[in-house]
């Protein structure tokens, strides 16, 4: 049996007015979602458990079948699972954004989604400078950065409040800086790094061609050294995993997931669609599993861009649903899974913990009744798994 899960990160929406009062997924044109919902069984999964933050750390530990709450150390320890940064006992890894703030007010998560090559040359800089005994900075993509602290009292650390950068776009940020008994600890490096951010030559070249400037660190998701149960024992197949995120990546790695590297996958509205799903098809020659992650719906979601969440939605549909649909059409001894990690809602900006529409068909999957893949169409089959984990036993059963 081949396995292939789909997974476009936040498409799940509410309704819109600009839509007339549909979600980007009713009005996009989906054909070969729809089909895999017309042949199999679909319905809603409450992906983020009770309690726990609506991210894609959670969400995709979810999807994959695995309980958070009781797996889930933070964030960044899974991105530094996908850096090969092996933690130690008494140390932390914090993610660290590269954002802009302006006047107070952050109004840009990702510093305009700058490109790596840039981001590389400032984090350069940043660990060069700013790195010590005690913290040590690393390079990851775009925005995404990471910063690992050794202390003793790491609980104190984990204690320490903080807000995901993209949470409070367009708002004030004072309010939301890390706080706690420790939080000196880590706000003495973002400050630090503010003089050495307006002084950096890539700032310069970015303000001169009007896109955002990287003027702030901003630390959020720390944990500790994961320990999940390998996949392989949980589910008796091996796999891959393919994400231009390190974070899913890095949830792939310490589960045993081999990681694939595509071409041209950005994370990004431009990423390579097409090479996810080739590359996907190929490592099936491989394993029996295999775990797709379309990070741009998200990105669209986070913008409030509706547009392109639809432009993006069509273009995963196209290429990945369809590339994966017709693999298992001519593989009868195969199923697909198309679901996302969490909803990010145009309106909102952010992920909320909504349960999500999911499709399932393949060998020994029956069909429940509906032929459109989107919110309205799921919610109508009364189906819900209370968990991915739920929706993960029955797609992975023999």
């Amino acid at each position: 049996m081949k396995y292939i899960v789909i997974v476009p990160d936040g498409v799940a929406d509410e309704p819109l007015k600009e839509l007339g009062g549909k979600t980007p997924l009713e009005v996009a044109a989906t054909p070969n979602m729809d089909a895999i919902a017309g042949t199999g069984w679909t319905g809603l999964v409450q992906i983020i458990p009770e309690g726990m933050p609506p991210g894609s750390d959670v969400g995709n530990m979810s999807v994959l079948g695995y309980d958070a709450t009781k797996g889930f150390s933070g964030r960044a320890p899974l991105e530094a699972a996908s850096l090969g940064i092996v933690l130690k006992d008494d140390e932390l890894a914090f993610r660290c954004n590269l954002v802009t703030v302006k006047d107070g007010v952050m109004v840009d998560y990702s510093s305009g989604h700058i490109p790596a090559e840039e981001a590389a040359r400032i984090m350069e800089t940043i660990a060069a400078k700013l790195s010590d005994d005690r913290c040590r900075f690393y390079t990851g993509k775009s925005y995404r950065h990471l910063a690992v602290i050794r202390d003793p009292a790491i609980g104190e650390l984990l204690s320490i409040k903080c807000t995901p950068p993209h949470d409070i776009t367009n708002q004030p940020f004072a309010g939301h800086m890390p706080s706690g008994k420790r939080a000196a600890d880590i706000l003495k490096y973002m400050e630090a790094g503010t003089p050495i951010l307006a002084a950096h030559p890539v700032n310069a070249e970015r303000l001169k061609r009007g896109e955002s400037p990287a003027n702030m660190l901003w630390f959020w998701g720390q944990g500790g050294r994961p320990q999940l149960e390998p996949f392989r024992q949980r589910y008796g197949v091996n796999g891959s995993i393919i994400s231009a995120v390190d974070l899913v990546n890095g949830i792939g790695r310490v589960i045993g997931l081999d990681i694939v590297d595509v071409p041209g996958a950005t994370g990004y509205y431009d990423t390579n669609y097409q090479g996810k799903a080739d590359y996907a098809i190929e490592s099936l020659k491989r394993h029996d599993f295999v775990y797709i992650h379309v990070e741009s719906t998200d990105e669209a979601g986070h913008n409030g861009d509706y547009k392109a969440k639809v432009d993006c939605i069509e273009k995963f549909d196209r290429f990945v649903a369809g590339t994966a649909l017709a693999y298992q059409k001519s593989h009868p001894d195969s199923r697909v899974l198309v679901v996302p990690d969490h909803a990010t809602p145009i309106a909102k900006r952010t992920h909320t913990r909504s349960a999500v529409p999911f499709a399932m068909c393949g060998k020994g999957i029956e069909h429940n009744g509906v032929d459109r893949y989107n919110e309205k169409s799921a919610a109508g089959t009364g189906m819900l798994y209370k968990s991915g984990m739920d929706m993960m036993r029955r797609f992975m059963a023999r």
